[in-house]
């Protein structure tokens, strides 16, 4: 059975830091993103290449750059980024195995085999409920779930660990040492 991948989980953590990112005015790398959830920078960049592809993010050139949402959290769902990650596929693939019943020895009748099954027409309701779901989630959501539950410093705490992450503020705590 088919199922949402982590990149799924790790790509929506990092889209909620881009929701922070965005509050402060600044895009955030790859390389951040991925430090700030101590995973793999090659494995955010192959995320944010299905994202960017999909119109989630964009990538913003030169000192400072890195990505940022394509449009407001409010318009971006969770399905859109589960499919961006995942692609779009079925819950459930069904085996025809009502038709290979050993009682049927090499006729199957056709009974058997017509139509949708009840197991089959089950997962198919439960995908179009789990997409309903999906797209009735934004990221803005999201967001607004994670702060909720958050202590508010953590909050302040993430934008302060962005904002000290820029390459104009490396630069100028560089110069600043070496005086």
């Amino acid at each position: 059975m088919a199922h949402v991948s982590a990149g799924v989980e790790y790509a929506l953590h990092c889209l909620l830091t881009l929701v922070e990112a965005e509050e402060i005015g600044q895009p955030a790398s790859a390389r951040d993103l991925a430090e700030l959830q101590k995973i793999s920078t090659d494995f955010v960049a192959k995320l944010f290449t299905k994202l960017q592809k999909a119109g989630i993010v964009v990538a913003r050139e030169g000192i400072g750059g890195g990505f940022a949402l394509a449009r407001p959290a409010s318009k971006i769902t969770v399905l859109e980024v589960t499919e961006a990650i995942d692609g779009r596929k079925a819950l459930f693939e069904c085996k025809q195995i009502r038709g290979q019943c050993a009682v049927f020895g090499d006729q199957t009748p056709a009974w058997a085999e017509d139509g949708v099954c009840s197991i089959h027409a089950v997962m198919i309701e439960a995908e179009k409920r789990a997409r309903e779901v999906m797209s009735g989630h934004t990221l803005a959501n999201l967001a607004a779930r994670a702060a909720a539950k958050a202590p508010k410093e953590h909050a302040e705490r993430v934008k302060d660990w962005l904002s000290g992450r820029t390459p104009q503020r490396r630069r100028r705590g560089l110069l600043a040492n070496a005086e």
